[in-house]
């Protein structure tokens, strides 16, 4: 059995606000101010994912590492960093977090929770790969 003492400051324990665990999702100008210029190489799982390029005006180059590129273009849409790039396809929107030296995203309505994380950044631009040609 707790003491009286012992008791009231465990309440007062657990009573006290707790230390925040999770942080807000990046903002556009946060995001644009982290990866403006910048190349960032992406893992999930600890497996190599993809490299994207952040150019000017929130112009994209993406690669999952075959060497071929898309481009395409980034924009805010409710508190989520989207992406459309030039196959067409739906927006793919993430949720970026400051973690460590770098950034982990995740992937928006994602069931299992697909999770990147930035594994370096370098200066230089993304070499990319022409489409294969010819039969």
């Amino acid at each position: 059995m707790l003491r009286p003492t012992a008791l009231a400051s465990l309440l007062t324990l657990l009573a006290a606000p707790l230390p925040a665990l999770a942080q807000d999702a990046m903002s556009a100008a946060e995001f644009d101010a982290y990866t403006r210029g910048k190349t960032l190489y992406f893992s999930n799982g600890g497996v190599p994912y993809g490299i994207e390029q952040y150019l000017p005006g929130r112009q994209v180059l993406w690669s999952f590492l075959e060497g071929e590129c898309k481009t395409g273009s980034w924009y805010e849409r409710d508190g989520m960093i989207c992406f459309e790039y030039e196959d067409g396809l739906s927006p793919q929107c993430w949720e970026f977090y400051r973690e460590g030296p770098g950034l982990r995203a995740r992937f928006e309505g994602d069931p299992e929770e697909t999770l990147l994380y930035e594994t370096r950044s370098a200066d230089a631009p993304l070499q990319c790969n022409g489409p294969m040609l010819g039969v």
